[in-house]
């Protein structure tokens, strides 16, 4: 007898097909209407800073406690500050542009797991998105920097989508500043011993980002890039 035998796959039938090749077109027009709307809302909000890090961070960690202090301060520089809208550092940077009186962003994002938007984020600029890519394409054009805290897989795909743009020159070059030599450090070592050295990218492109230990760093490499150029649309 035979056990653990996989089941039969059954195959789409002619009519399934036409069907999924229809649901796929007609998403297109979803796609179009968060980016239309997207790019409506947001660009009238002026400058921004985006940032990043672990929505699992809590409350009185430290990274809360930073995130916190890093929108507060970059608002009264005269940003605004967006977010993915969700809890932890994203809460607290909200918390800390909204404490600071300034514009508090959110683009929040439709999960299984039903993410809620936190409390902080201003009421007329929370955006709720289906598609991590059309998200990704507003933190991209509407951010004229962003701060990456210690963070896991989606922090690390907002990071890597502007590095990566801004290495093939589809994205003008921005500041992208990291916090935390201690949590950044081993990745940072990985490139330079890994694939810089194995001739997968050059020196140069390692300016892309910068690596800082405070907020006050973090504050200052922005506050510094744009004393050097002006402030313009991303595309």
């Amino acid at each position: 007898m035979e056990k653990n035998k996989p089941e039969k796959v059954k195959a789409i039938s002619p009519k399934t097909w036409t069907q999924l090749k229809a649901h796929d077109s007609w998403s297109v027009f979803k796609i179009m209407a968060e980016i239309v709307d997207g790019y409506e809302e947001l660009g009238r909000i002026g400058p921004c800073v985006a940032v990043f890090g672990s929505a699992r961070t809590k409350e009185g960690d430290s990274c809360y406690q930073m995130a916190e202090e890093l929108a507060y301060l970059l608002t009264k520089k005269g940003f605004g500050i967006i977010t993915g809208g969700g809890p932890g550092a994203m809460e607290a940077a909200n918390k800390g542009a909204h404490i600071a009186g300034g514009k508090s962003v959110g683009l929040n994002i439709n999960l299984p797991h039903e993410q809620r938007p936190n409390p902080y984020i201003d009421p007329d600029k929370l955006l709720d998105f289906d598609y991590f890519f059309v998200r990704k394409l507003m933190f991209m054009r509407y951010s004229q920097g962003y701060v990456v805290l210690p963070g896991g897989f989606g922090t690390l795909d907002e990071l890597f989508e502007a590095v990566t743009l801004i290495q093939t020159n589809k994205l003008i070059m921005f500041p992208i500043v990291l916090i935390s030599k201690d949590y950044w450090g081993g990745l940072v070592d990985w490139i330079k011993e890994r694939m810089l050295a194995e001739l997968k990218i050059n020196e140069a492109e390692l300016n892309i980002f910068t690596v800082v230990d405070t907020v006050e760093e973090a504050v200052d490499t922005i506050e510094g890039f744009y004393k050097e150029y002006s402030l313009k649309p991303n595309f």
